[in-house]
């Protein structure tokens, strides 16, 4: 079986151990992407650093790759339906490798802008693929926990990223040679799983926009969330040195954090294929706004406030893992790239705007301006959540 698979009917044609070996290698694909965005990320701002480059100057480049996603989101699933889902995967793959080992003979601030942006948007096209991809083969009563599998490998890769730079330093080849390394590695799971590769037919509608509104829920899901843990990831810490902490209890919080995440991946995900998804995310946004105004009560207990961080931190990355399932069951065929591209794109918007309505607030409410922006932000979604429930009509898991 040399060509792609339908999406829909033709995918369920698809023997079970072909199916496993296309979600294997989409989740094996993330995974590298997650490495490489936490390594190169780190990676390009000390090379930049140490060749004399400003804060400023750092801090442009860094924000290409967020633009970058902003524009390439909704343009992936239309590649992907011109020259087909794995050719796409792996044009992305090839265009990543490339661009860091470029980046990595690059001494010029305009061309490490231009390929940054270019990695940024080939890192978006995998992170709509391999979605759309495990979208396309997961069994519709299994799709929350495999989803919940995907995000917690990813998770993974974000952890792995920040020790692989650890370990070798930023000085010489060698962190560029292991990002490219893992990248390339990633063009053999995906080449053995081609079989398994669905494909968009002419009259799925791919275009991004519609979808922004088709699954309100979902949609605000991620934004909340890319709010929550790019503030968190950039000003959590700074918080805790705020609340009298040293800085090294302080950096410990985003670890206790990031930790919930990892292990609540699965569990929700389970969740999600048994009880009413639209009642979980509202679950999730409570427990992320009482989570949020409870961090400056529990300022003076070191012990409780990890232990509210790292319950906080996992439940409310449920917001990505069940809106993910949701809008999975939601759409079918290749709308489903149309719509996971809405949500990557949403998930970029929010997190370009957390950091800066977060860092606004804490410089107008000291020292909890933290605290209570996410709490707000919790908030509202929550009662998006509840009226998105109560509508006449809607009060079913798939709504």
């Amino acid at each position: 079986m040399d060509e792609e698979t339908p999406v829909g009917f033709g995918t369920q044609h698809i023997p079970p151990a072909a199916r496993t070996r296309g979600i294997a290698a989409a989740i094996t694909t993330i995974s590298t992407v997650g490495i490489g965005i936490s390594l190169s990320g780190p990676l390009f701002s000390l090379v930049m650093e140490r060749q004399g480059y400003s804060d400023a100057v750092i801090g442009l480049s860094t924000a290409t790759v967020g633009v970058s996603a902003l524009v390439a989101s909704p343009t992936v699933p239309r590649l992907a339906k011109r020259f087909g889902v794995f050719w796409t995967m792996m044009a992305s793959l090839l265009t990543a490798i490339v661009s860091i080992a470029l980046i990595y003979w690059m001494n010029n601030a305009i061309g490490w802008f231009v390929l940054r942006f270019v990695l940024g948007a080939a890192l978006t096209g995998i992170f709509v693929i391999s979605e759309f991809w495990i979208f396309a083969l997961a069994p519709e009563e299994r799709r929350g926990f495999v989803m919940g599998v995907y995000a917690t490998v990813l998770s993974l890769g974000f952890a792995v990223g920040p020790a692989i730079l650890s370990a070798t330093g930023s000085v010489g080849a060698l962190p560029f040679v292991i990002a490219v390394g893992l990248l390339a590695a990633s063009l053999i799971p995906v080449g053995i799983a081609r079989a398994s590769a669905p494909r968009i037919e002419p009259e799925h509608n791919t275009h991004f926009l519609p979808f922004l509104f088709a699954a309100p829920l979902a949609i605000g899901a991620v934004f909340v969330f890319g709010m929550a843990e790019s503030s968190s990831f950039s000003f959590l810490a700074l918080y805790g040195t705020r609340l009298g902490f040293d800085e090294t209890t302080a950096v410990n919080l985003v670890t206790v954090m990031a930790l919930g995440g990892l292990f609540c991946h699965i569990p929700l995900g389970l969740m999600a294929d048994r009880f009413d998804r639209r009642l979980l995310l509202l679950a999730c946004g409570f427990i992320g706004a009482a989570g949020a105004l409870l961090l400056p009560v529990l300022a003076a207990n070191l012990v409780a406030l990890n232990v509210v961080l790292l319950f906080w931190g996992g439940i409310t990355a449920g917001l990505y893992t069940i809106g993910l399932t949701h809008i999975g069951a939601r759409f079918r065929g290749g709308e489903l790239a149309g719509v996971n591209a809405a949500f990557v794109f949403t998930y970029a918007v929010g997190m370009l705007v957390g950091p800066a309505a977060v860092g606004k607030s804490m410089d107008i409410w000291v020292p909890h301006g933290f605290s209570w922006s996410l709490a707000f932000a919790f908030a509202l979604f929550t009662l998006l959540a509840i009226w998105r429930w109560a509508k006449p009509g809607r009060r079913t898991a798939s709504a």
